[in-house]
């Protein structure tokens, strides 16, 4: 078993008592008081995240962006907005979700899920050729600190001027002896920034930021918050067995482009759906963990994906993956919580208001 990675503000979590676990092959902290707190400070006022942990892959070199385009489900075009896409096998199933900046034609950053780094690295490599680009796996030079809340624009604006104004844009600010990138976007369904540097920038930081008052949060109230903002997570919504139309994450895929790894899968499988992610209700107090089965009278017709009893809502809500034929919103079902049968209803997903654009 390989040794656990350590990001570079390790010793900071540790510092104040984070309970570490971990996480996509890292160390990484769960909670520093209790994930409700930290779940409602990002809900209410501004907290942060380390979430160094992520992949960075650059593509450099004439062919940059028609390599980018080839590799990925969406349309990628050089701007200041960071956009969504899928790497996918050639049987159109997920080998990644990732985020894309596209500074130039001949530069093109990837943001990927810390646990599929190397995978998606190696599985990048295999489509290179025929095109002038190299490909390098940046991770581990850069840190980066995801600040998120209704507060997060005021306070970040007490250290840099000219902040993104607009949801997904992103630009090169001045820091020190050198540059950070940040966007505006994050993992809430809040306003929110994210920030990235070198490592011993990354550091710095995150002091500064504490002597903001930004409020350290762990990974566990990062899930509930995603959750409730219905933002898929790879191994939960996603994964190498789903395509994104079975995800409902169509938006992210482009089938006018001439071509792109798995596009002839989806092609044909676009009409042909026949699994859905949804949104499920229980109609009785409980919690609706991951993996828990769903039935349709004595018929199993999928999993859930995502629960929690809301920390924003209070209801026992979920996602999960079932039978398209079940998909129908307001169709009841069931979920088998300790071999009971708890009642539940199909929803939609808008189990919370983002207030994530701007």
């Amino acid at each position: 078993m390989s040794e656990l990675k350590k990001t570079i503000l390790y010793e900071k979590h540790q510092s104040v008592g984070a309970t570490i676990v971990e996480f996509g092959g890292f160390l990484m902290p769960l909670y520093y008081t209790t994930i409700p707190i930290e779940h409602h400070t990002i809900r209410n006022e501004v907290g942060m995240f380390d979430v160094s942990h992520m992949g960075e892959i650059l593509i450099k070199g004439k062919d940059a962006l028609k390599f980018a385009n080839y590799i990925l489900s969406s349309n990628i075009v050089v701007s200041n907005k960071m956009q969504y896409g899928f790497l996918l096998y050639e049987n159109g199933t997920i080998v990644d979700d990732l985020m894309v900046y596209p500074f130039s034609e001949d530069k093109i950053l990837l943001v990927v899920n810390a646990s599929n780094t190397d995978k998606d690295f190696e599985h990048i490599l295999k489509y290179t050729n025929g095109f002038d680009i190299t490909v390098e796996n940046r991770s581990n030079d850069f840190g980066e600190i995801a600040v998120q809340g209704p507060k997060s624009f005021d306070t970040l604006s007490k250290l840099f001027k000219s902040l993104p104004e607009h949801s997904g844009d992103f630009g090169s600010f001045p820091y020190e002896d050198g540059y950070l990138l940040i966007s505006r976007s994050g993992y809430t369904g809040e306003d929110g920034f994210e920030i990235y540097g070198s490592n011993e920038e990354i550091l710095n930081l995150w002091d500064k930021f504490y002597n903001l008052g930004i409020t350290p949060c762990g990974l566990g109230c990062r899930d509930t918050l995603r959750f409730e903002a219905a933002m898929p997570l790879y191994g939960h919504e996603i994964d190498n067995t789903i395509n994104p139309f079975e995800a409902g994450l169509t938006f992210a895929v482009d089938l006018t482009k001439e071509d792109f790894v798995g596009k002839a899968a989806l092609t044909v499988l676009k009409d042909n759906i026949k699994r859905k992610v949804v949104g499920l209700e229980l109609l009785e107090r409980n919690v609706p963990r991951q993996g828990y089965p769903v039935f349709a009278g004595e018929t199993e017709i999928g999993r859930i994906t995502t629960g929690y009893l809301s920390p924003s809502t209070n209801l026992p809500i979920a996602m999960a993956l079932i039978d398209s034929n079940y998909a129908k919103i307001g169709t009841n079902i069931y979920v088998s919580i300790r071999n009971k049968m708890i009642p539940a209803v199909v929803r939609n997903k808008k189990f919370i208001e983002k207030k994530n654009k701007v």
